[in-house]
């Protein structure tokens, strides 16, 4: 196993577009900001905008402090930007990966599915629900699911199919840890795909994902048959085709 490459700063990687604009922002704020108001000036989800900014925080490009105030209770938290050649930026999040997603593989009895599940309550965590009552056909679902992968860091192509899509998901931002641990990681991708898809009430199901079906491409399978949902508190259906 190559520990270099394990032990390489998450401070020098790509940060993404939407993370990338998020720092932007912090930058340009010259004082520390809320959630909401990174939200509000990058166009994100605020549940969107939490998770980058929390992700900006472990890279140690942005710290997280109370917003003082002379009110009684609970303080908000804001963020400002750090020096990201301090302490803080040479944190090893890639062999942090490594050690928890070994861990789930070798411990846990089922780990695809609990990593599948992992994933569904993630999709819909970072997801912003329609409006009561409003339909989202399928185009719009495809949208916004591209959208949440895109924010992740994939670079998400979806290719019209009979009875449904074929979700190409380029640049896998896990790719060293999946190579690895497929099961797990892979299963986490595809059930935060099933979670967005939930979220959004699409007319889409995730049904399978292929990994790495070509060089550097997985592929999943979007079906716009219509499914019986799973009982409460029995986990949706999971396939992933080596």
């Amino acid at each position: 196993m190559d520990m270099q490459g394990l032990l390489a700063p998450d401070a020098g990687a790509p940060l993404g577009a939407s993370r990338a604009r998020v720092l932007d922002h912090l930058r340009a704020a010259g004082g520390p900001l809320g959630v909401q108001e990174i939200a509000e000036r990058s166009g994100l989800h605020p549940n969107t905008a939490r998770f980058h900014l929390d992700a900006l925080v472990g890279a140690g490009l942005a710290m997280r402090e109370p917003q003082s105030r002379e009110t009684p209770g609970r303080p908000s938290m804001v963020y400002r930007v750090t020096d990201a050649d301090g302490p803080t930026g040479q944190r090893r999040y890639r062999l942090l990966a490594e050690m928890l997603t070994s861990m789930i593989a070798g411990v846990m009895p089922e780990p695809g599915e609990a990593a599948a599940e992992a994933g569904r309550e993630w999709g819909r965590y970072l997801t912003e629900p329609p409006p009561p009552f409003q339909r989202v056909d399928a185009g719009e679902a495809v949208r916004r699911l591209t959208g949440a992968l895109e924010e992740i860091g994939f670079a998400p192509e979806a290719v019209p199919e009979e009875g449904g899509f074929s979700f190409r998901l380029h640049q896998c931002p896990f790719r060293e840890i999946a190579e690895r641990h497929q099961d797990v990681v892979c299963s986490l991708h595809l059930g935060m795909m099933q979670g967005v898809l939930e979220q959004v009430r699409a007319p889409l199901t995730a049904d399978e994902l292929h990994p790495f079906a070509e060089p550097s491409v997985c592929i999943a399978d979007l079906s716009t048959e219509t499914r019986q949902p799973p009982e409460p508190g029995r986990p949706a259906p999971r396939r992933l085709r080596r």
